[in-house]
């Protein structure tokens, strides 16, 4: 289910911008890859990462954050269920 591929990194990064949060890759030494500041509702991922680690970061922290389904349009909510369908399963 889970490709490591620049169209999928592109459909994480749609999820996320449907949400109430803020995605941003910049540089730092964050030891996880990525840095979350909930009170703010960003999340700071690096941005010197390959496609795979951003993947990983932004799953991550998908795993994480509750996120406010309601936003969503119907083929962002079906990916948000199945990377939670992915997460039971492993």
């Amino acid at each position: 289910m889970i490709k490591y591929t620049v169209p999928f990194l592109t459909k994480l990064e749609d999820l996320i911008a449907e949400s109430d949060y803020t995605l941003r890759y910049e540089k730092g030494n964050f030891k996880s890859g990525y840095c979350l500041l909930r009170e703010q509702k960003i999340m700071i991922v690096n941005k010197f990462y390959t496609t795979e680690g951003k993947i990983n970061a932004l799953l991550d922290i998908l795993r994480t954050v509750a996120l406010d389904t309601t936003r969503f349009t119907e083929k962002s909510r079906k990916l948000y269920e199945e990377l939670f369908q992915t997460e039971v399963k492993a």
